[in-house]
């Protein structure tokens, strides 16, 4: 979409109410809700047998159809069917006789799949987007296509949700869903996470308070207005986003430096190409950095590429590019102890450490690893780059290498430097600013691998993304003496927050595409005390969706009203771009102009970086 097309195309409020039957989104056209299907059938005096309507699997089903055409709208496909849960080894329709009879097959291979009538069998799972209608006895998921079931009583409907729930809960745990393995599961400390109605939700009250204090947040009287549009040199991989004068386009063949203004950035300066020495040593192959961090006051670069041959990100070492001369300085080895080793990410040692003019230090992650590199040479020798064999080795200046299992993937740091990890197996541990060798607080997974995570400069919000949603965990306890500490300081007990998660609508997940996956959410940028982030963006296929995040903390949010379970917020922006998005963020908050709630909103595509600035209605 071009920059003279009005955002109302594709963008619309989160405040807004949503309508029954349509979603929170921007690019869907509101289609005919639910209730006038019903008034339909109601009109053709359709007659249920009083079996049929105490029958709890007895369902109506309904097919979305038209996408996000004027013609979307919801069309009737069984005016009566049922459902059942099922376990299986197939999710193909077969016949369930013959699946008896193959008793070799271990009842852990075995999984529950929700059929409806004969036109549904999924696998019950968290990509079928199931969100829940408690007080119209509806529910809308995602299988193959989008399907609405409407209930003949509302506790017919709660009883299919606890039943999905359980069964979602052994498929993704391979226990069945009771107390006890709940509480094996997720911990004593914990339980609230699978039980969310015995979870405290205070703190979340506590920061709604503190959070009112601070500017309000994008609302319906504000436009995102696309200011500037520059295309790229190269497939841009990566976007660096600076809090100086600069920011920096990563393409495939080489860094476009682009101007930072308080609308966006914009004008191309210079160009840093790698074909003028950037490569892997000993390998006459381009590698195109994945891993970029600007350090230095924003005058240096780290570049890292994934080794070759590797299926997952790993890298024995960087480069660093010293951007005012456009020239690699330094190739540095990862190593310990004389023996090289790999790492699969790099992050500044705090948030608004790439400002610091004398900062040589970085932290680095791998799957078991946690650790911080410094660039200083113990010997004060100066690096030789016409010399192959003097390639230095960083300095582990601090660190732990466990064992075995943690399977770490991404981290993020917090204003003071206190770091947190998410991994394979969906747990979050946070490490304070003094110990990487034991975490203070050991968040339990929900089923789902971290694939990136945020936290706020003052470390009392962390999100967390998986492929199909965002979790959002409140850090805040009260400690025995009565102060507010926040779980990177100190054990956090069993007065804990249940998370609350951010979905797509089961309609836009599906228009999203079944292998778009969300990635990369982030809150907007703060560097400063007493400053808060007001939202959240990540983005999935074409998709940039911006969350409010105050509202995702105020518990009386429309959003969380008739909902079983963790509370979900649909309640998002989208802006649509043309292409797959590789990346969006909020510019640095200095670049919030008198009359915006929020910093511009940078996207890239491969081809093209677009901004977005924010500004009252006139």
């Amino acid at each position: 979409m071009g920059a003279n097309q009005s955002h109302r195309d594709f963008l619309e409020s989160s405040d807004e109410e949503e309508e029954e039957g349509s979603t929170s989104d921007s690019i869907i056209k509101t289609p005919p809700s639910l209730d006038d299907v019903e008034s339909k059938l109601k009109a053709l005096k359709l007659k249920y047998s009083s079996s049929t309507i105490t029958n709890p699997n007895a369902v109506k089903l309904y097919l979305h159809v038209g996408g996000n055409t004027p013609k979307a709208k919801w069309v009737t496909s069984e005016k009566l069917t049922s459902f059942s849960f099922v376990k299986t080894n197939s999710v193909n329709d077969e016949d369930e006789n013959e699946e008896e009879e193959e008793e070799e097959v271990r009842d852990s291979e075995n999984f529950w799949v929700l059929k409806v009538g004969s036109k549904i069998r999924s696998r019950v799972s968290v990509e079928m987007q199931m969100k829940i209608f408690s007080d119209q006895r509806r529910v809308d998921f995602v299988a193959g296509a989008v399907w609405a079931m409407k209930f003949f009583t509302e506790e017919h409907c709660k009883d299919f949700v606890t039943q999905f729930e359980n069964c979602l809960f052994e498929n993704t745990y391979n226990v069945e869903g009771n107390e006890k393995n709940k509480v094996k599961i997720f911990g004593k400390d914990f339980i609230g996470w699978a039980n969310p109605e015995a979870a405290d939700d205070s703190m979340w009250e506590d920061a709604e308070d503190s959070f009112s204090k601070s500017p309000s947040p994008i609302r319906p009287t504000h436009d995102l207005r696309e200011e500037f549009e520059e295309a790229s040199n190269g497939g841009i991989q990566s976007l660096a986003l600076g809090a100086l004068d600069n920011s920096f386009l990563v393409s495939d063949n080489g860094i476009q430096v682009v101007k930072n203004f308080a609308h966006g950035i914009h004008g191309k300066g210079a160009f840093v190409n790698f074909a003028d020495g950037y490569q892997s040593k000993g390998s006459s192959a381009f590698v195109t950095p994945k891993k970029t961090l600007l350090m230095k006051a924003e005058t240096n670069m780290l570049l890292m590429s994934p080794n070759t041959g590797r299926e997952t990100f790993h890298s024995t070492g960087l480069h660093q590019l010293d951007i005012e001369t456009g020239k690699v300085v330094t190739e540095w080895k990862f190593g310990k102890d004389g023996t090289e080793i790999t790492m699969r990410d790099i992050h500044n040692d705090s948030k608004g450490a790439q400002l610091d003019p004398s900062g040589s230090t970085f932290l680095g992650l791998d799957d078991n690893r946690l650790c911080r590199w410094d660039m200083r040479d113990r010997h004060g020798i100066v690096q030789d780059l016409a010399d192959s064999s003097s390639t230095p080795v960083l300095d582990w200046a601090q660190g732990h290498q466990f064992s075995r299992g943690t399977n770490f993937q991404c981290f993020a740091t917090t204003g003071d430097g206190s770091i947190v990890v998410g991994s394979l197996d969906g747990k979050i541990r946070l490490y304070s600013i003094n110990s990487m060798r034991q975490a203070k607080t050991a968040f339990p997974g929900l089923g789902s691998p971290i694939t990136h995570v945020d936290v706020t400069f003052d470390g009392k919000w962390i999100v967390g993304t998986t492929d199909t949603y965002l979790v959002i965990i409140c850090t805040i306890f009260t400690d025995k003496d009565g102060k507010m500490k926040t779980g990177f300081a100190g054990r956090m007990g069993n007065k804990i927050a249940a998370p609350r998660l951010l979905k797509l609508s089961p309609l836009d997940s599906h228009l999203a595409g079944v292998n778009n996956k969300f990635h990369n959410a982030q809150f907007s940028w703060v560097t400063e005390n007493g400053k808060q982030e007001r939202h959240i963006v990540a983005t999935v296929g074409k998709f940039s969706v911006i969350w409010n995040f105050q509202q995702v903390k105020d518990g009386s949010h429309e959003c969380y009203r008739n909902q079983q379970g963790l509370k979900s917020c649909y309640c998002y922006r989208i802006v649509l771009r043309d292409d797959s998005i590789v990346d969006s963020r909020f510019m640095h908050d200095k670049f919030a102009i008198t009359d915006s709630p929020e910093a511009p909103l940078v996207i890239a595509t491969p081809m093209k970086v677009s901004s977005f600035s924010i500004s009252s209605r006139r």
